[in-house]
């Protein structure tokens, strides 16, 4: 396996949990009134969901593209 697919897998694991921790943010007190009131999350619970969701996609791209091309 190769160095940049053993990150790939790193920074994937990193968007999941970013992730998991923005939705479970959203369940909170706070993001509860916030959407209840304006029809959205907070500003922070919303940065965690999309960066997690990017982040993730980049390390999947790494796995996926890690060694294309290369001959070992």
């Amino acid at each position: 396996m190769t160095p940049q697919r053993i990150i790939g897998i790193l920074v994937l694991i990193g968007g999941v949990v970013l992730l998991i921790v923005g939705v479970n943010a959203s369940h909170s007190l706070a993001d509860q009134v916030s959407n209840t009131f304006t029809g959205r999350f907070t500003d922070g619970t919303t940065w965690y969901i999309i960066g997690g969701i990017v982040v993730g996609l980049a390390g999947l791209a790494m796995i996926v593209f890690g060694s294309h091309g290369k001959k070992a």
